[in-house]
């Protein structure tokens, strides 16, 4: 019987660890997970999870990825061609990348266990999942990995035009355990704003306030009491599709078998055949449909994401 412990980033937990764990669970091989505060819903085929860690950590000595057999989430190229990843070709490099040991490596069923008609009466709708943190460490402005309110808007008169609702997901990082980047953003308390003619300076937050179609989940769970990850997952199994920045917010999307565009600005999803591949991690997650928009230029081009929007979800009209 084995014990799971492990407080690396979400991202890394989502994809590396808790396949995993599941694949434990289902041999009888699992006897404990000891986690991060919040991610009780993620393991709720164990019957003994601890709790225990606040901050999460980058950290792979302390973190327990190395207790787990694909220790990084970019690729297991030792596992999959015998090599490192840096002795291959690129096309080589392209055949692993995003690419795990899927020996011991099953995700649980989330869109199963948390389906749910609570929420049928917001049905359609699409989730719109996006961040607004420092990353690697750098200053904020440097940052590119979210969706601006300008595009939002286009977004939103998009998908509501067509008679969807809208999911609006971007965590303020008060809602659980934050890893290093997440903490330095709240502790600046960096906001995601814009200028707007006639009406002054919004957050995205103030944005979903000018329709009624769209919902700002963070508002949502004012009016529920359970916990905010099991909110979202019950939301998630019941959405007609989603659309995301790349990243842990991304991969979770992915368990839920939905149409699912990746919003690329930077990272390694930008390496060729990444999300794009049948053997993908993302793509075993839960077999959806996986539309990618690489943005690789020094400024975000959002017009790529809207092109893609629709051609996913353009078929639906009031």
């Amino acid at each position: 019987m084995k014990t799971i412990k492990v407080n690396s980033e979400f991202a890394s937990e989502l994809v590396c660890v808790i396949p995993y764990t599941y694949w434990l669970h289902e041999r009888g091989e699992l006897e404990k997970v000891i986690t991060s505060k919040g991610m009780k819903p993620f393991y709720y085929f164990c019957d003994d999870v601890e709790e225990r860690f606040e901050i999460r950590t980058f950290d792979i000595n302390t973190n327990g990825l190395k207790d787990v057999p694909n220790v990084w989430i970019h690729h297991n190229s030792y596992a999959v061609v015998g090599k490192d990843h840096s002795e291959l070709s690129i096309e080589g490099q392209s055949e692993v990348n995003g690419v795990l040991d899927y020996s011991q490596w099953t995700p649980p069923p989330y869109a199963d266990y948390y389906q749910t008609d609570e929420f049928n009466h917001l049905k359609p709708y699409i989730v719109v999942n996006s961040n607004y943190n420092v990353e690697y460490g750098n200053d904020i402005t440097k940052s590119m990995r979210y969706i601006d309110i300008k595009t939002l808007h286009e977004i939103f008169n998009y998908l509501t035009d067509k008679g969807y609702n809208v999911i609006y997901k971007r965590p303020n990082n008060t809602e659980f355990t934050l890893d290093q980047n997440e903490m330095i953003t709240l502790s600046g308390r960096y906001m995601l704003t814009a200028k707007v003619q006639g009406i002054g300076v919004i957050t995205d937050y103030d944005l979903c306030n000018y329709y009624d179609e769209v919902i700002d989940l963070n508002l949502l769970k004012e009016d529920y009491t359970c916990s905010y990850n099991e909110l979202q997952m019950k939301l998630f199994s019941g959405a007609d599709g989603f659309i995301s920045t790349n990243g842990g917010g991304g991969f979770l999307c992915s368990y839920f078998r939905k149409p699912i565009i990746f919003y690329v600005p930077h990272g390694k999803e930008l390496r060729p055949g990444y999300l794009t591949k049948s053997n993908s991690y993302v793509k075993k997650l839960s077999n959806a449909d996986i539309h990618v928009v690489l943005d690789e230029g020094e400024v975000n081009d959002y017009s790529k994401l809207t092109k893609k929007i629709k051609e996913v979800y353009g078929g639906k009209n009031k």
